[in-house]
Parts: structure tokens; C-alpha cells; sequence
């Protein structure tokens, strides 16, 4: 039986042609006092100024380019429709790369998604489509729709296109700073760091690649220690949104052979980290963005040879619920 469909760095290479000139090139910024914090230099790659607000519309406008790509190749019309299941940013980001084209979209969102992101995909003509909590609704909720609707199914994290439309991010990295050491990588699907992971051990392979996931949501954790996927048993709960999904079979091989080693981080550390970068660098990001902060900050970040200085931190969005900031009163210390 064939194994899962591998992705290249020609993949990542081809997405980064079919991206030029649509998306931004989101900067690298620094922070002496999260530096200090670290006790390393760390190095922000800021997605959160990202189209849509988020990294996904490097994956989402790639799976559409491509799909625009065959459709002109073979001569035959555009999908009818495109389909995808997601918590928030996916969405957004499919919406409005399939809105470029003209293509409708259908986006199954679970009832509990932040409002803020079911109105952004409305904002980019989405069609919304509720679903209960969980990979078995969402992904049952998809195939649905796509049998209605005709459409073409786009995985937020395990369509090989949308990983390597992810991996740019790495393309960048490796450009805007070749000293770096290390990246550290939210981790829920896993079709970001797939894509990173490819690019970076292709073009640097001393370069270190971390996993940084909620403690409460450890799938991709377990499955290392394991050694084969071992999906979340049930919907986490967890304040970072954008990582309940579980990683799958094409990001797990990767993932698996690729990806250093995998960080957990509790809900305290996540808030602390999203907190600091709020205070200290004024950037708004989600607290699936705090992940990674919280990773490196981490004592057992503090293990990781200390000739690891020049750390990448993805801070992969942006897409805040303000409405739902009620923790923030019950953060003991904050920044302190």
C-alpha cells in the first residue's frame, strides 16, 4: 500500500513562485527584554501582519493557485465551489484566496470558534456551516458539504499544497536572518511546521526544528514519544484556539522524521507568554501565537544547548476575540 504523499523542498520552492508579489513579507522583529527573559536572542516572525491576519493565506492561496493552475492545464472551468473545515484562520484565509478567484467557499466552523474569525470568513464571502467540537465532526461536516455542493475539498494542514505554501515562512527566515539556530513552531494539524521543517532541513540541516503545542492539547507530543500518530482522545481545552486539531497522516511522517523535538506548555505559561508579548512588544497576537513564546521560555527550552541562541519564534497570527479576554483578570502577576 502506498504511503502518505511526501512533500520537497521543490514544492515549497514552486509555492513561493506562485506567492510572489500577492502576500506580504512579514518582518522579523526583536525584543531585549524577552531576550533577557530567554537568556538567548530570539527573533519574531511576525504572521500576525499577514494577510488575513495569520499565516494560513500562504497555504490557502497555494492549494487555490494550484487548483486555478490544473483547471487552465486541462482546459476545464474552475471548481465549482472549495471546502475546508477549520477553527478560525484556515477559514478566513480560504475565503479570501478563493475570493481572488471568483470561486465560492464553504467553510465548516465548530459552534465554538471565535466570533471574531466567523465573521472574517463572512467578511470574505465564505459560506459559514456550523458543526460540533471535534476532528470526527469537522471532518465528517466537510465531506458532507463537498457531496452537496460539488466543491473541492482544501485540509487546512494536510493538503501537500497548503504545507508547502506554509514552508515559505522558512524561505523567509532563512533570508532575513542565516545565523539563526533554531525555529519554534506552534504545532496543532501540523501543516506549518511540516512545511518549515522540510525547507529548513533541506537548505539547513544544523538548524534545530521545534514542535510547541498546550499541554492540554499533546497529540503531537504523545505521538513522538510513541512513535506513531496518536490523535487528541477528545476536543481539548485549551485557550489556544488554533491548535486543537490533531496533526494527521501526511504531517505526521514528517513531523516523525523531521521535527527535533516537541514542547508542551501549560495554560498559565501560554497566557504569561501571550501577555509579555502584548506589554513588551505591542503586538496583538492570539494566544495560539504565545505558544512558541511560552515554549522558549520554558524550563525545559532551558535544556536546549545554549550554542542554540539565535531563536525563531513563529507568532503565527493575530486573530484575537477581544470579547472573550475575561482571563486577563485572572492572570496573577501578568508581566511580572
Amino acid at each position: 500500500m502506498a504511503g502518505p504523499p511526501r512533500l520537497a523542498l521543490a514544492d515549497v520552492r514552486a509555492a513561493e513562485g506562485r506567492l510572489g508579489g500577492r502576500l506580504h513579507r512579514t518582518p522579523l522583529l526583536t525584543s531585549g527584554g524577552l531576550d533577557r527573559l530567554a537568556g538567548r536572542r530570539l527573533l519574531f516572525k511576525c504572521e500576525l501582519f499577514q494577510r488575513t491576519g495569520s499565516f494560513k493565506i500562504r497555504g490557502a492561496l497555494n492549494a487555490v493557485r494550484s487548483l486555478v493552475e490544473e483547471s487552465e492545464r486541462a482546459g476545464s472551468g474552475l471548481p465549482r465551489a472549495v471546502v475546508t473545515h477549520s477553527s478560525g484562520n484556515h477559514g478566513q484565509a480560504l475565503a479570501c484566496a478563493a475570493q481572488m478567484e471568483g470561486i465560492p467557499t464553504y467553510i465548516v466552523v465548530p459552534r465554538t470558534a471565535p466570533r471574531c474569525k466567523q465573521a472574517a470568513i463572512r467578511a470574505y464571502g465564505g459560506t459559514l456551516v456550523p458543526c460540533e467540537p471535534g476532528d470526527k465532526s469537522r471532518a465528517e461536516t466537510a465531506a458532507r458539504v463537498v457531496q452537496e455542493t460539488g466543491g473541492v475539498m482544501v485540509h487546512p494542514n494536510q493538503e501537500l499544497a497548503v504545507m508547502a505554501g506554509q514552508g515559505t515562512i522558512a524561505l523567509e527566515v532563512l533570508e532575513q536572518a542565516p545565523e539563526v539556530n533554531a525555529v519554534v513552531v506552534p504545532v496543532g494539524g501540523g501543516g506549518m511546521i511540516a512545511g518549515i521543517a522540510v525547507a529548513i532541513k533541506a537548505l539547513r540541516p544544523d538548524v534545530k526544528v521545534f514542535a510547541a503545542e498546550p499541554r492540554n492539547a499533546d497529540d503531537c507530543y504523545q505521538s513522538k514519544v510513541r512513535g506513531e500518530l496518536t490523535p487528541n482522545p477528545h476536543p481539548p481545552d485549551t485557550i489556544a484556539d488554533a491548535v486543537k486539531t490533531s496533526i494527521g497522516p501526511n504531517t505526521w511522517p514528517i513531523i516523525r522524521d523531521l521535527v527535533d523535538d516537541v514542547l508542551t506548555v501549560s495554560e498559565e505559561e501560554i497566557k504569561r507568554a501571550t501577555w509579555l508579548v502584548w506589554e513588551r512588544m505591542k503586538l496583538l497576537i492570539e494566544p495560539t501565537a504565545g505558544v512558541g513564546v511560552a515554549a522558549v521560555l520554558s524550563e525545559q527550552f532551558q535544556a536546549v544547548p545554549r550554542d542554540v541562541e539565535n531563536v525563531c519564534i513563529v507568532l503565527c497570527g493575530g486573530n484575537v476575540d477581544l470579547s472573550s479576554l475575561t482571563w486577563l483578570s485572572d492572570l496573577p502577576g501578568k508581566g511580572e
